[in-house]
């Protein structure tokens, strides 16, 4: 998931009540709940670096299993060479709660990691399998409603607070009204959830508590979860037996979400040696919102010696390490080959995008340019 949606998690946990065990329990929160994250330097190196290594070592079982002492050390430090040395007569940090606090935060991120369908391989460094909860986009504007409503009832106090928040609204607004794929019943739904907001902090303190607030948009979230995850497991099965009855032979279905729109799914339908793209739409009603959503796609099972030259290509050990439903296209030129490859998670949407490349092989599949990779 992005930062965001991570911090906004931290920062609902402790408007929940976890901020009152221990001073610096929501900046333990918040840090925790991004701090996997620290992977994300090595974009700095490319692309492919990037694909490499994210969502890897610093997700995986022996880094989570560390991250909290790390964390809960770092804290006291702060809390005692800086914090208390501003304010000495500030109640000092408490290692046994800061210590759970950063666990609990820690683990929320690789959670929600999983959710989307990018992949987190939750048991490196011993084993790199990729896992896909295949729930959530990748950014998800109701996770952002749900968790940041109490965090801006409690936080929006000061002019700069209030003006930052402001900002934000505005452009998380943007997002989810103007493009036309988000449908108007989630426009509206959106619309509804920010006006709240805004009374929430305006009014609500004298109505309900902060905590309340966090706790009914906890319980919120998980009822999102519950129906967004349900949905693709209704969807997934229909699918396969739609195609089926149109004649498509189909190993299975993967159901994956779209941006901003709760009530479709993007159906990606595995066949012998072919993807079929099914769009199910859960406000047609009915058999009827089953679609066909583009063209086929060739499908490579078993990839030739041409494309797997292309794939030991040194600069795309992180894209052959990360692809889950690849396709290739496979082009005869005068030095040799040219193989383009995609995910089609992602292709479809966007031209040489995320998890693009392009690899040029003489006739001996040796590599004599070096690949393209977006």
């Amino acid at each position: 998931m992005d930062n965001l949606a991570h911090s906004l998690v931290g920062a609902w946990m402790a408007e929940a009540g976890l901020k009152r065990y221990t001073p610096l329990a929501t900046a333990t929160l918040v840090i925790g709940a991004n701090l996997p994250d620290v992977d994300a330097v090595f974009a700095l190196a490319g692309s492919d670096a990037s694909l490499y290594w994210r969502r890897g070592w610093t997700h995986g079982v022996l880094a989570l299993s560390l991250w909290p002492f790390v964390l809960t050390g770092l804290m006291l430090l702060w809390d005692r060479f800086v914090r208390r040395r501003r304010q000495p007569d500030l109640a000092p940090a408490r290692a046994g709660p800061l210590l759970l606090l950063s666990t609990v935060s820690v683990l929320s991120h690789p959670a929600l990691d999983w959710l989307n369908t990018y992949g987190v391989r939750l048991l490196m460094p011993f084993d790199g399998t990729w896992f896909y909860g295949d729930t959530l986009f990748i950014v998800d504007p109701w996770v952002w409603l749900l968790a940041g409503a109490a965090v801006i009832m409690a936080d929006a106090r000061t002019r700069k607070s209030v003006a930052g928040w402001l900002v934000l609204g505005v452009a998380t607004t943007a997002l989810v009204t103007i493009p036309g794929f988000v449908p108007w019943p989630a426009k509206v739904l959106w619309a509804v959830g920010v006006a709240a907001i805004l009374w929430l902090r305006l009014k609500g303190t004298n109505v309900v508590s902060t905590q309340r607030v966090a706790t009914v948009c906890g319980v919120g979230l998980v009822l999102y979860l519950g129906a967004i995850l349900l949905g693709s497991q209704v969807a997934a099965p229909r699918a396969q037996e739609w195609l089926k009855a149109q004649g498509h032979s189909v190993e299975r279905v993967i159901a994956g979400p779209v941006p901003a729109n709760p009530f479709v799914r993007d159906l990606i339908a595995l066949g012998p040696d072919r993807y079929h793209f099914v769009r199910a739409d859960f406000l047609s009603g009915g058999d009827a919102h089953l679609e066909m959503s583009g063209p086929t796609l060739p499908r490579e099972p078993n990839p030739g010696p041409v494309i797997q030259a292309a794939l030991a290509a040194p600069h795309l050990r992180g894209l052959a390490n990360w692809l889950r439903l690849p396709t290739y296209q496979v082009a005869q030129t005068e030095a040799g080959w040219r193989v383009t490859i995609d995910d089609v998670r992602y292709s479809r949407s966007q031209s040489g995008g995320l998890g693009s490349a392009v690899v040029e092989l003489d006739k001996e599949l040796r590599l004599v340019k070096r690949p393209n990779v977006e």
